[in-house]
């Protein structure tokens, strides 16, 4: 599967709908996974099933079958996620619980990450840039102290 990539300014309309970048809707046309991200972001991930299945399994896959933290990490995963479909226009709709997390109004920044999209509201990943310009930066001067 080819990589996610890019920053793309979009809308959401008033139905909450959002059009996917022409370049990346017949990756998407199988069916996405709209959900949080672990890390907790304002943000919505948007992956291909199978892609979200290997990041929760990666998540969950070291806690014992009788953890409860497993049990935790489960409830949000798949309670705080939502299988869609892209319309025939190549949009879709963010449930409200998601919008809500993300802060998602009208102008939305679509953000490739690799194995995901990530749909952040443009005031709040503004914001965001000089941290993560700055974390970066943190990792790539620490990256000789961890090998």
């Amino acid at each position: 599967m080819v990589p996610f990539r890019g920053t793309f300014d979009h809308t959401l309309d008033a139905k909450k709908r959002l059009t996917m970048p022409a370049r990346y809707r017949s990756a998407l046309a199988g069916g996405i996974v709209l959900a949080m991200l672990v890390d907790q972001q304002p943000c919505v991930g948007v992956w291909r099933p199978p892609e979200y299945e290997d990041y929760s399994r990666r998540a969950l896959g070291d806690l014992p079958a009788l953890s409860p933290r497993l049990a935790e990490l489960e409830r949000f995963f798949y309670g705080n996620s939502q299988d869609a479909e892209l319309d025939a226009a190549g949009r879709v709709i963010v449930p409200a619980f998601l919008s809500e997390h993300a802060r998602l109004e009208k102008e939305i920044v679509i953000v490739g990450a690799g194995d995901r999209l990530e749909l952040w509201s443009k005031d709040v990943w503004s914001a965001h840039q000089p941290t993560l310009l700055s974390g970066v930066a943190d990792i790539t001067a620490n990256v000789d102290d961890t090998a």
